[in-house]
């Protein structure tokens, strides 16, 4: 979506240095598009590497001032919790998406959740947002089939969500 993570068995796990850190492509295009159309740019993020001691916080902080300085985003909500924690922000649960709809004044209903995982189409629709599942190919993780918009990239989700609204 915005950065690439590493893939394997199936899926994808996030990078863990700035050396690892890279976005895809289409990420600056695709946001810079959503910007210009008056959309408010929120990444909401689970970073359970952060709880398992895995990366640290120092590090996630640095690749959130690199996105911070390289795109047009409005902020970064990040859960660093395990699942094991059973906190209330880790997505699927909604509590990013609250605290940034309340903070921003977000009409969730008149939002958008793009995400490449299940869990971020079951967060978008727990807040009534529109969802966008961006197809990876993970084959290890189920797909979701109530997403509003089925994408292969963020350019592709981009487009569709600028001509739906």
């Amino acid at each position: 979506m915005i950065v690439i993570p590493h893939f394997r068995e199936g899926r994808s796990f996030a990078v863990r240095s700035m050396a690892d850190f890279h976005l895809y492509p289409d990420a600056y295009e695709s946001l810079v598009r959503l910007k210009e159309n008056g959309f408010l740019l929120i990444v909401v993020t689970n970073q359970p590497d952060v709880g398992r001691g895995l990366i640290s916080s120092e590090t996630l902080e640095k690749m959130n001032l690199f996105l911070f300085q390289n795109l047009p985003i409005d902020d970064i909500r990040v859960c660093p919790h395990t699942k094991e924690e059973g906190c209330g922000c880790k997505k699927p649960k909604p509590g990013l998406l609250q605290s940034a709809s309340k903070d921003f004044n977000i009409d969730c209903t008149a939002s958008y959740m793009v995400g490449d995982r299940q869990s971020d189409v079951e967060v978008g629709r727990a807040v009534g947002c529109k969802t966008v599942f961006i197809d990876l190919g993970y084959t290890a993780e189920t797909k979701p089939e109530n997403a509003d918009f089925f994408s292969r990239n963020l350019k592709e989700a981009a487009h569709w969500i600028v001509k739906s609204s």
